[in-house]
């Protein structure tokens, strides 16, 4: 994380919605500190708004542990969110680690079957950068 003597609008909205997180749920700062294995000091410095760019893998354990959206917490942070959502594919193993991939492929079928009965269709592609108005990528060839 990197370290700022002076907070930022946006590390203090971070650090207020981390804050306001942890006390409605009944959580010192050591025990959230503890059990996002960080020392003491990080929660402290984060809740005052004291880092201009909190780690990634530190926010995603922050989210997990508090229930908050990860995109949300990476907004807050400025980091960039992605404005689409994952596969359906993608996204099952993800959310939910213990599913075998037997249940996986059985849930993206009955998915798969539903959309058909709706008319709709599967989109598991990301469209072309053309596709979206940007400039193709030159050739690196």
């Amino acid at each position: 994380m990197s370290y700022v003597r002076k907070s930022t609008p946006r590390s203090i909205a971070l650090g207020a919605l981390l804050r306001q997180k942890r006390e409605a749920l009944g959580y010192s700062k050591k025990r959230l500190a503890t059990a996002a294995g960080v020392p003491d000091s990080t929660v402290i410095r984060l809740e005052r708004g004291l880092f201009a760019a909190p780690r990634p893998d530190k926010l995603a354990r922050f989210a997990q542990l508090l229930g908050l959206r990860l995109a949300d917490l990476y907004a807050k942070a400025g980091y960039i969110v992605p404005d689409e959502l994952p596969s359906f594919a993608s996204y099952l193993p993800v959310r939910y680690p213990d599913l075998p991939q037997e249940a996986v492929a059985e849930l993206r079928d009955h998915f798969e079957h539903l959309l058909d009965r709706l008319g709709l269709s599967l989109d598991d592609t990301a469209a072309p950068l053309e596709e979206l108005g940007h400039e193709p990528l030159a050739d690196i060839s």
